[in-house]
């Protein structure tokens, strides 16, 4: 019977991943993006959780919960996500919103790893110093989980093509976000990704877009 329950709890997890991946994967491909993204945000989440130290189910959760983050671009209208140029201030005001709208999405309920998906996906784009939004948050009031997928998903947003720009060298994105160490990011985290800057990129190589 106790082997019987271990099984069945190593099926639960497995469809647990295969359902984030799916909704994360999906969610990028509206905002022809690539479900590859959400995957690499997600394993660059979980290394930069290992070096700072995060126990192993912190560093598990957030690999999967980093997949959601951009789940409120669902509710973002098409010609704004598809935009080949910059986006005017409307636009921009509009695009802001989809970290509420993941929030309110993903804020359903106590389970640990919806919680912390819930709390990246608002916290994502607050910054360090403040300057972020939506709520303009600052250092550690911007949970653990906001301020390493917020490494993550500029790294790999700065690496990739995308609709209004071209992707940068692996170099100059080392350089803009050691730039931004104190400012944008976390000076601590910021650290600790530029130390091992070469595992992350070859995360992002090995799992590059077809």
């Amino acid at each position: 019977l106790c082997y019987e329950n271990l099984l069945l709890l190593n099926k639960l997890k497995e469809t647990q991943e295969l359902v984030f991946t799916i909704l994360g994967g999906t969610m990028e491909s509206h905002s022809k993006e690539t479900g590859k993204h959400v995957v690499r945000v997600g394993l660059y989440s979980n290394l930069l959780a290992k070096l700072n130290g995060e126990k192993d189910s912190y560093c598990e959760n957030i690999r999967l919960a980093a997949q959601l983050h951009d789940v409120g671009k669902v509710g973002v209208l098409d010609n704004i996500l598809h935009k080949k140029g910059p986006l005017d201030k409307d636009e921009w005001e509009e695009m802001k919103l989809h970290v509420i709208k993941g929030w309110d999405i993903l804020n359903i309920g106590d389970d640990t790893l919806i919680t912390m998906a819930s709390h990246l996906a608002i916290d994502h784009h607050e910054k360090w110093d403040g300057s972020g939004y939506p709520n303009g948050k600052k250092h550690k009031e911007i949970s653990l989980e906001g301020r390493i997928t917020a490494i993550a998903d500029v790294f790999d947003a700065l690496c990739s093509v995308r609709c209004y720009k071209k992707a940068w060298t692996l170099s100059d994105t080392k350089i803009e976000i050691k730039k931004s160490s104190g400012s944008h990011f976390d000076p601590k985290l910021c650290e600790l990704f530029i130390e091992n800057f070469t595992l992350f990129a070859d995360i992002y190589q090995q799992n590059i877009d077809p």
